[in-house]
């Protein structure tokens, strides 16, 4: 899977399933992930996505930077030489 590919609701709902999960003082047996992904606010909800899409812009953008830079290289062996 692409970051293209993934949704920035999920991506929002995986990460408070783990937050919740490693959070020290919430109890395991309490409730389970997709109850409290359920139960939290909407304006909460909408503010963990729009973070997931910052993330993911950020991380599409950085992947682009990468492959940019990489663009004006020549590959192993095919470089030329000469003045």
């Amino acid at each position: 899977m692409s970051i293209q590919e993934v949704s920035a609701e999920q991506l929002a709902e995986l990460f408070h399933h783990y937050h919740q999960a490693l959070d020290p003082e919430q109890d395991c047996n309490s409730k389970s992930a997709h109850e409290s992904w359920t139960r939290i606010s909407q304006q909460e909800k909408k503010r963990l996505v729009a973070a997931a899409r910052l993330a993911i812009l950020e991380m599409t953008s950085n992947l682009m930077e990468r492959e940019n830079s990489r663009r004006y290289y020549a590959q192993p062996g095919q470089a030329e030489w000469g003045c």
